[in-house]
C-alpha cells in the first residue's frame, strides 16, 4: 500500500458537496489537507457573503485554529466532494517536530496566504462588478498562471470565478464575454488563457478610470 493510501487509511475521510466543515467563530482543533474535491473559504463581511479562496487538491486550510488556539476566522464548505485527511493539533504537533520540511512548506504557504489576503482585501474594495472580475483574472494571471503558447493559462471555471469575485455566475459570464470581444482572453471547460496580461492590465485601469471618474 502506497505511503498516501496509508495516511488516507489513518487520517481520510471522505466528505459530499454542500457540507459546511466549520464556521466563523467555530472553536475547532483539527486541519485538513485536501486529497481531492474542492473547498470554498467564505466570511462575512456586512450583510455579504465574500469568497476569499477557493482551494484545490494538495492545500491544507484549518491550521490557524491549532497554530493560536483561537477560534476559526472564516467559514469553510465543500465545493466539490473531497476526500479530505483530518489532522489533530497533537498529530499537528508531532509533524512539524519530526520533519523540518514539513514546517518549512507550512511557513511558505502561510507567508503566500498573507500576500492573497491583502490582495483579497485591495479586491474587496473594488465596487465595479467589471474591475472584480478582470483584477482577479489578472491576478491569477500572475500568480498562479502557466506560459503557453498563446498565453497565459489559469486553471480556473466561470463557476470558480464567481465564488471568488462573490458575484453571480450569470454577470461573470456576461463580463468575461465582454474581455473575449476585445480579444484578451479565450475559455475552454476547466481554463481560461489570457493572450496579454499587459494589455489585460491596461484594460483594467481603463475601466478603473471609468469608475473613478463615474463615466458610464
Amino acid at each position: 500500500m502506497s505511503e498516501e493510501n496509508l495516511l488516507f487509511q489513518k487520517f481520510g475521510k471522505k466528505v459530499p458537496a454542500g457540507t459546511i466543515l466549520f464556521k466563523d467563530g467555530d472553536t475547532g482543533n483539527q486541519m485538513y489537507v485536501i486529497q481531492s474535491g474542492k473547498i470554498k473559504i467564505t466570511k462575512k463581511v456586512g450583510d455579504v457573503e465574500k469568497t476569499l479562496a477557493i482551494l484545490p487538491p494538495g492545500e491544507f486550510f484549518g491550521e490557524m485554529a491549532i497554530l493560536n488556539n483561537e477560534p476559526r476566522t472564516a467559514t469553510a464548505e465543500i465545493a466539490e466532494d473531497c476526500e479530505l485527511l483530518v489532522i489533530d493539533s497533537k498529530t499537528f504537533e508531532s509533524m512539524i517536530k519530526g520533519n523540518a520540511e514539513i514546517a518549512v512548506r507550512m511557513i511558505t504557504k502561510l507567508a503566500e496566504r498573507l500576500k492573497q489576503a491583502d490582495e483579497q482585501i485591495e479586491n474587496l474594495m473594488i465596487k465595479d462588478n467589471n474591475s472584480k472580475v478582470i483584477s482577479t483574472l489578472a491576478k491569477l494571471g500572475e500568480n498562479e498562471g502557466e506560459q503557453v503558447d498563446d498565453g497565459i493559462k489559469i486553471k480556473v471555471t466561470l463557476k470558480d470565478l464567481a465564488m471568488r469575485t462573490g458575484l453571480d455566475q450569470g454577470k461573470v459570464q456576461e463580463i468575461i464575454n465582454k474581455v473575449i470581444k476585445v480579444r484578451l482572453i479565450t475559455i475552454s471547460q476547466d481554463s481560461i488563457i489570457i493572450s496579454d496580461i499587459v494589455k489585460l492590465r491596461k484594460f483594467l485601469d481603463f475601466l478603473t478610470l471609468k469608475e473613478q471618474f463615474g463615466e458610464d
